[in-house]
């Protein structure tokens, strides 16, 4: 932006807080949830969910464990309306779920929904009215404060004097200064004190005073202290529950929330993934897993969260951004070397730490991954991918943890190099099978120059632990038998190269594993040869067989010294 077109802006008015107390505060508890998808969610979509998409949305609301579930704003629509008839005439209401009806401070409206209400068990009517220096004079054409002031009283009566007319209903009463976040806050307070005066709530039926930044104008702190002013002003706050419904207009929707929250409010609304007007609303999803990250329960289930997200994308059409926190595609994945080999490490340890005690005695603590992916029905497979930029603990881990080859920790680097060299040349990522397939290529079952194709192994008589190893090779495609003696099948094999000439190496190291469990189980061998001229090179060799594995995982080492 130049700087001609910053000066049409200016900046936010401070509250002026000076002894502020939410900094000092920590969240412990979870605040009431209250879900807004099939409101503010819903009338934010290019295409709006059918009634039988809301269905299946209302239904995943409740599976998650949404107590507070606003269902639409009945009076704007017949569509609106049928839908909350659907969920009432049809017994879809579970008893410990109000469900939530949006509606102005307007008479008709209000006595329309009211008659939408008719035979629901628990409800709360959530009226509003702008009030805004903004809304007064853009909106309602240099209104006044007065007349704000009283289109919220009017209203207030309205509801008051019809909730007789339902009496089978359990009615909860909620108010939204409209645009509360640049409204003057002595103005924000006189209104909602208004309304309670004709509502008058008490400690045990409390009426929720909901306070949105429809637009985030400003900084979180700011909220925070706008919040806290209001809580600390507002009289008879024992009869009161302070709610926040935050926008994300500057991308601090969240922090907002959670700011709002140790300064003193009791009730949150928001939607699943942010969904909503403009750059969305409070994402739920990240709110109470932030809780859950540090130990806080939230009353929310969202450990099947891929499911979640399915549903969701099926039936509002908007996608899940790759990066969004704990949902995306991308968030627990690590291409990034150094990233890669510390998250191996975590979770590593984690495993050894876990060994023989319980699971949940043991504090979460990997590098790089704030909650574990798997209790929210992520899997570890796409932790870590491979692409040019991914070092060689990243690559040991997709073949250790896909396909079981626990690689010598100083095979690492000879692996990894050769695998992101591969993925650099092809300019792309490289999937779990193309490592594997990198892996055999270069490193496993090498069979050129040399390749054994059978060999015999004697105990030598009168000779303990010494075998003869009597092998039929193939070598620059010439067949030839070689024989040698050793202290094992592997070092017999050694001294038959020696034997033939071909011994410039010493062996340095050798291990071998099963890959799966059980008899029929493929095994896995790695060996090191130290070249004449100081080369180290590792090969590997698969086979059913744990003695033909570490024949070929010599003869692998061989060709990839020539």
């Amino acid at each position: 932006m130049n700087k001609q077109k910053i000066r049409k802006y200016q900046p936010f008015p401070e509250v002026g807080l000076a002894d502020r107390q939410w900094p000092d505060r920590t969240i412990t508890a979870a605040p009431v949830w209250c879900s807004v998808d099939l409101r503010d969610g819903n009338q934010s979509l290019p295409v709006p969910m059918s009634v039988e998409e809301k269905l299946e949305m209302f239904e995943l609301l409740v599976e998650v464990g949404f107590t507070q579930i606003e269902v639409g704003f009945p009076s704007a629509s017949e569509t609106e309306f049928n839908f909350l008839r659907r969920l009432v005439d049809d017994g879809l209401i579970p008893d410990g779920v109000k469900v939530q009806v949006l509606v102005q401070a307007r008479e008709h409206l209000i006595r329309r929904t009211f008659e939408a209400i008719d035979g629901v068990k628990n409800t709360i009517v959530h009226m509003y009215n702008s009030t805004s220096p903004l809304q007064r004079r853009i909106t309602f054409g240099d209104a006044s404060r007065q007349d704000i002031r009283q289109m919220a009283v009017d209203g207030a009566t309205m509801v008051r004097e019809l909730i007789p007319t339902v009496p089978s209903t359990d009615v909860e009463l909620e108010y939204s200064p409209e645009s509360f976040s640049d409204t003057e806050l002595d103005f924000a307070l006189e209104v909602c004190e208004a309304v309670m005066e004709v509502w008058r709530p008490t400690p045990d039926k409390p009426v929720i005073l909901n306070l949105p930044a429809t637009v985030e104008w400003t900084t979180p702190n700011v909220h925070a202290d706008q919040i806290e002013w209001f809580c600390r002003n507002v009289r008879e706050r024992d009869c009161v529950q302070v709610s926040l419904h935050t926008h994300n207009d500057r991308g601090t929707g969240i922090a907002a929330t959670e700011l709002g929250l140790l300064a003193g409010a009791d009730r949150v609304e928001g939607t699943l993934f942010g969904n909503g007007e403009r750059t969305g609303n409070l994402d739920i999803v990240v709110a109470a897993l932030n809780m859950n990250s540090h130990g806080i329960e939230t009353g929310l289930d969202f450990t099947n969260l891929p499911r979640i997200r399915e549903v969701y994308e099926r039936t509002t059409r908007m996608e899940v951004p790759e990066r969004q926190p704990y949902a995306g595609e991308l968030v627990f994945t690590a291409f990034s070397g150094s990233h890669q080999d510390a998250i191996k490490k975590g979770l590593d340890r984690r495993h050894s730490d876990i060994a023989g005690a319980k699971e949940e005695s043991i504090k979460w603590g990997v590098p790089y991954l704030t909650i574990d992916p798997e209790d929210i029905g992520r899997s570890y497979e796409a932790i870590i991918r491979i692409n040019s930029q991914s070092g060689k603990g990243g690559v040991a881990y997709i073949l250790d943890r896909e396909y079981g080859f626990d690689l010598p920790k100083t095979m690492h680097p000879q692996v990894g190099k050769q695998v992101y060299d591969l993925a650099d040349e092809l300019g792309r990522e490289l999937n779990p099978a193309e490592v594997k397939d990198a892996f055999f290529q270069y490193f496993a079952n090498v069979v050129k120059p040399l390749q054994v194709i059978s060999y015999e192994l004697e105990q030598e008589t009168g000779q303990r632990g010494t075998v003869r190893c009597r092998a039929e090779v193939l070598l620059e495609e010439e067949r030839r038998v070689i024989a040698g003696l050793g202290n094992g099948p592997i070092n017999a094999l050694v001294h038959a190269l020696e034997e033939d000439g071909k011994k410039d190496f010493v062996l340095t190291d050798y291990r071998s594993h099963a890959l799966r469990d059980g008899s029929s189980s493929d095994a896995a061998a790695y060996v090191q040869l130290k070249h004449d001229d100081g080369r180290l090179v590792w090969g590997a060799g698969i086979d059913p067989s744990i003695e033909m594995a570490g024949l070929q995982a010599l003869v692998s080492a061989w060709n990839l010294l020539r």
